[in-house]
């Protein structure tokens, strides 16, 4: 099962490793020697001097005498020292497999021990390579060689990428080589199973194999392999063999977060500002259209969505200033105030997007009895209610973001790592219901004002410029700028980082701007285009009935 596009760089690995093996002459330091006198006791799988040999399930055995015998291990005192350091971070183990084999051949590691036979009772503290048996079926010869190789590439200063951001886990790199050729295409994929505790918060496990193709020098690549990560460990299952790894990506760097950090309080501030400019327009504006029923309800609804956000660039200024030494209860007021600053925000989007429903599409809004009222028991109401159970659950207190090296880059008083579910369901499951009906609910009204405009309802150019930027607006005013959180993933988000802090923490400028294109011009003109295309919805709609 050669591969043909794998040819140059498994050649290239398999000349690494015979070097390798070449210079440690096979003896005792190569790791993973067993006594000899296994055969004579019977034991299975039969183990000799690095060989397993499993031939049928009857258990026929190989005399000692056939196989072959390293060289003695005092060759290697001849060695001179940089040889013998480079030793201490290199363990080979190898196995001669029968093609009959009928099952999955299972083999342990880890950065301080030999690899060899899995020890069950050492399940979950050492690593874990399963072959499938299907390899060995494939191949034409009867014995097939496996070599299992596990490098510190720390001591042996091996497999450095350029400009390379993760961190290798445990500084261990696997390398496994079946037979002769190059291995690749498997329908039953190899399995390594790389042990360890809980990840620090932000970084992201990867499975990576080393590409010689990629670069001048070789990198770190993914083609062909399946991350599965768990809290005890991460399983890559890959469809070839290589030299593999553990690639621990940082969601943040340092300097990064800081920089993030920085430009949001900045923001936020400015932000907070541009919040009470924006509140005392809107009651100037309710104030000059007493009559304007249906404008002053926009209004209003508008007022609490931005004193939601005026309250949640609060929360998170105190969250940021006050949460590095602050006492583990005030650190849970903290933590449960801007988790509920947030829901107030992303509920308040919901309730724009329902807004905007009634008056173009079900043409009603004024007309339901305590209409604003209702709406602010909602919007203020519910996210009260989803706090309080999550503060019963234990939920808020000091949150790390940490890096790959498990230092802190910063402190927040927040949902805590052991209730990451809650931050998922509140967080995340509720604001993505919540954009994907706002994103419907704009299809709809967009495409309702599109057919009221070729009916002659906005005529004239500067009507459909300043339609065109009611719709840009109302799409930023239903959250649209809090959708790029779900691509701020992975190293290759900073750019992204960037933009959702900068849009989210001048939102508060946007939203300013807008009001003040959109219905200041009310105060002079009784019927402006958002009112006019509701207005004439509203008398069509009647004349329809």
């Amino acid at each position: 099962m050669a591969g043909a596009g794998q040819e140059t760089p498994q050649s290239g690995m398999n000349l690494l490793l015979g070097t390798i093996l070449l210079l440690l002459v096979l003896p005792d330091a190569a790791g993973g020697q067993k006594s000899c006198a296994a055969l004579a006791r019977g034991d299975s799988p039969h183990w000799c001097c690095d060989m397993m040999v499993e031939l049928e399930e009857r258990g026929d055995r190989i005399p000692s005498s056939d196989l072959p015998r390293p060289p003695p291990g005092r060759l290697l005192q001849s060695a001179g020292p940089a040889l013998r350091r480079g030793l201490a971070g290199l363990k080979v183990l190898l196995l001669n497999v029968s093609r009959a084999v009928t099952h999955d051949v299972l083999i342990s590691f880890s950065p301080t021990e030999d690899p060899g036979m899995l020890n069950m009772t050492e399940k979950g503290k050492e690593g874990k390579i399963q072959l499938p048996r299907e390899i060995f079926q494939s191949l034409s010869s009867q014995i097939a060689r496996v070599v299992v190789t596990v490098l510190n590439i720390h001591q042996l200063g091996m497999f450095e990428e350029v400009n390379q951001t993760g961190q290798v886990l445990d500084y261990t790199v696997v390398g496994i080589t079946v037979g002769e050729t190059s291995i690749s295409g498997l329908q039953d994929p190899v399995q390594l199973t790389f042990a360890h505790g809980q990840l620090p918060h932000g970084v992201t496990p990867q499975c990576v194999f080393w590409d010689l193709s990629k670069g001048q020098a070789g990198g770190w690549s993914s083609s062909g392999c399946i991350t599965q990560p768990s809290d005890k460990g991460t399983v890559c299952s890959c469809n070839h063999l290589t030299f593999f790894t553990l690639l621990l990506n940082p969601a943040l760097d340092g300097s990064t977060a800081r920089v993030l950090m920085a430009v949001a309080t900045a923001g936020c501030g400015v932000a907070m500002v541009f919040s009470v400019f924006t509140i005392a327009f809107c009651i100037f504006l309710r104030c000059r259209l007493r009559s304007e029923e249906t404008l002053r309800t926009n209004l209003g609804l508008h007022m609490n969505l931005v004193g939601s956000l005026f309250l949640l660039n609060l929360a998170f200024l105190l969250n940021s200033g006050l949460s590095g030494g602050t006492q583990p209860g005030t650190c849970r007021v903290l933590g449960g105030l801007t988790h509920y600053c947030l829901l107030c925000f992303f509920t308040w989007t919901a309730l724009e997007g329902c807004h905007l429903y009634l008056l173009f599409v079900k043409v009603l809004g004024i007309y339901i009895h305590h209409y604003l009222v209702k709406l602010c028991l909602v919007g203020w109401g519910l996210p009260a209610l989803v706090v309080g159970v999550a503060g019963a659950i234990s939920s808020y207190g000091d949150y790390s973001i940490r890096s790959v090296d498990n230092q802190p880059i910063a402190h927040l008083c927040w949902i805590t790592s052991k209730r990451v579910l809650v931050h998922y369901i509140t967080n995340c499951g509720y604001f993505g219901l919540i954009f994907l009906f706002n994103v419907v609910v704009f299809g709809v009204v967009t495409q309702k004002s599109c057919c009221l405009q070729g009916r002659g309802v906005v005529q004239g150019d500067r009507k459909a410029w300043k339609v065109a930027f009611v719709a840009m607006g109302l799409f930023c005013l239903l959250g649209a700028t809090w959708a790029l959180a779900f691509l701020t993933h992975g190293t290759s988000s900073a750019p992204m980082l960037y933009l959702f802090t900068i849009l989210n923490s001048l939102q508060g400028i946007f939203i300013f701007i807008w009001l003040v294109v959109v219905y200041y011009p009310k105060t002079k003109e009784t019927a402006g285009s958002l009112t006019h295309i509701i207005r004439h919805d509203k008398t069509a709609t009647v004349s329809q009935d």
